[in-house]
């Protein structure tokens, strides 16, 4: 029976996937993907952004990265495989610049630096290990930067430039330094959100686009909730 707390609250039902979209052409598509809808089918059975975009567009469409379920944020999508091809290269050579805000439960010890880390997945648990050292066949490297944006009486706003894409980085980094994100129980916090959601947007996204190459710069707003709305007091507008 599919457990009805799995999506959250503030997805509303009636909300049409054309609501989500950011930015389209005809060789992409980009959705602010809601909390709790994930990006590809799982073990759920529940609808995908993937399938929910096949629907939008009428047509066969290839995700371009990836995002956690319990995430927000922009999703990239390609239209056709030229585009995904040079998409892929683009991310290979960290050319696209992918900017996250986290809001945490525990300030930083410095408003601002840089995580080094090797990192590996627990497919058991699904969660991921960080280490300092190598260690592990199959650890690779995870790079983020983070700054201070402001703070509440219970909470810390970050910003996060992802420099390497690793399964559930931002998460398993920031938790690595004390500083885990609210409502991620899987790495940590005290409690859940009631709608399961974890306080992880990816709020930026920058690229070249691969017919026109000019430089695209996409901004997806903040979910709505009583956090969010006062850390996005920080953000300048």
């Amino acid at each position: 029976m599919k457990n009805s707390n799995e999506t959250p609250e503030s997805v509303n039902p009636q909300e049409r996937i054309g609501d989500w979209v950011l930015y389209k052409n005809n060789q992409l598509i980009a959705f602010n993907k809601p909390a709790g809808i994930p990006t590809q089918t799982d073990k759920t059975g529940d609808k995908s952004l993937l399938q929910l975009a096949e629907i939008f567009t009428k047509s066969a469409v290839q995700l371009v990265h990836r995002l956690d379920r319990p995430a927000s944020g922009i999703v990239l999508v390609s239209k056709t495989a030229k585009a995904l091809a040079n998409l892929n290269e683009q991310f290979r050579n960290r050319q696209i610049q992918k900017t996250y805000l986290a809001v945490v439960e525990a300030l930083p010890t410095e408003p601002k630096g840089r995580l080094e880390h090797w990192i590996w997945k627990n497919g058991q648990t699904n969660r991921s290990v960080i280490s300092t050292e190598k260690g592990h066949a199959n650890a690779q490297e995870a790079i983020l930067e983070y700054q201070l944006l402001g703070s509440s009486d219970r909470y810390h706003l970050l910003e996060v430039k992802l420099l390497t894409g690793r399964h559930h980085q931002i998460r398993a980094q920031l938790a690595a330094m004390g500083c885990i994100i609210k409502g991620d129980v899987k790495y940590g916090a005290r409690r859940s959100n009631k709608d399961r959601s974890i306080h992880l947007h990816a709020w930026k996204l920058s690229f070249q686009h691969p017919v026109s190459h000019e430089t695209v710069v996409l901004t997806a707003p903040l979910p709505v909730d009583s956090v969010w709305d006062a850390m996005g007091a920080f953000l300048g507008s």
